[in-house]
């Protein structure tokens, strides 16, 4: 069975790198990299040199928030099903790493045949902020004109927010739109389950264009389309990723570090995420010591 691993990377390709090598040949990897970041020539020389790497591109420039980060994922899901004998997709950052050895994945998978691990909440989702989500569409947001992660654009982005809710500057969402889900940007889907999202924007491009000017809309878009279809009764609300929900290391989820290495041995996750450096190096080198210890499938 052949696997394919998508990445959406902007920052820390050496540590991609790693996560290519960390798999066999029955893992394709398709790779986006964010067209604002600089990599060395040979880090990506050295990525297009590995047998199991098929595309490495750069095609959008992608802003924490915007669009295009959506439109870089869909770009990978397209090249991706160009290969037929790869049965299921795995979508994941640089900031991930995987927990499980090659075996893990094979034998996960031969068990599970025809399941999506896809995690989702119908929206308006009360632990989700702006409306329990809603905002994210009913405002125009501006995070692929103006780049979050400086602070003066940040505050123009909150600006043109609060000046909308202000005046009640509303955009409509059409009666016939899909009832709304939302979760986490990370998924595990089977061939047919992308192919069906793939046929669904074909025959519905209105449904990509209405997520222009809204926010992480790739939290949206995917469990939408999937939970209002028959792939629904298909679906386990788990995204197989190890994410610790607390404000430790200086990010909110954890950085993660060697402290979370024993949780990590015992779930039954397969990748964990957010790895950062130099906090996370030291788990990163356990977990690449003790990769035997992960390859038993319970």
């Amino acid at each position: 069975m052949k696997q394919g691993i998508l990445i959406i990377a902007h920052k820390n390709l050496s540590h991609l790198i790693k996560i290519v090598d960390w798999f066999n040949n029955d893992f394709l990897f398709f790779i986006h990299i964010d067209k604002k970041t600089l990599p060395k020539i040979n880090e990506i020389e050295l990525l297009k040199k590995k047998n199991n790497v098929v595309l490495v591109c750069q095609k959008y420039c992608v802003n924490w928030g915007g669009v295009n980060h959506l439109k870089a994922i869909i770009f990978l899901i397209q090249k991706a099903l160009e290969y037929e004998d790869v049965e299921y997709f795995h979508l994941i950052s640089t900031s991930d790493f995987p927990i499980k050895d090659y075996q893990y994945f094979r034998d996960f998978f031969l068990k599970n045949k025809g399941k999506e691990f896809l995690e989702y909440s119908e929206l308006p989702e009360k632990n989700w902020s702006g409306n329990g989500g809603l905002d994210r569409l009913l405002y125009f947001r501006f995070y692929d004109i103006f780049n979050a992660k400086n602070k003066f654009n940040n505050l123009i982005l909150e600006l043109t927010y609060i000046i909308q809710k202000k005046i009640h500057l509303i955009r409509q969402i059409d009666k016939k739109f899909p009832k709304l889900y939302g979760g986490s940007t990370w998924w595990t889907l089977s061939r047919e389950c992308l192919k069906y999202v793939m046929n669904f924007l074909k025959t519905n491009p209105h449904f990509l264009m209405r997520f222009r000017f809204s926010f992480c809309a790739e939290e949206i878009f995917f469990q939408t389309i999937i939970l209002n279809s028959n792939f629904k009764e298909k679906i386990i609300n788990n995204n197989l990723r190890f994410i610790e929900w607390e404000n430790r290391n200086g990010n909110c989820p954890a950085n993660l570090d060697e402290s979370d290495y024993n949780k990590i041995l015992n779930c039954e996750k397969l990748f964990a995420r957010k790895f950062e450096y130099p906090v996370s190096l030291s788990l990163l080198n356990m977990l690449i010591l003790n990769k035997s210890h992960l390859c038993i499938f319970r």
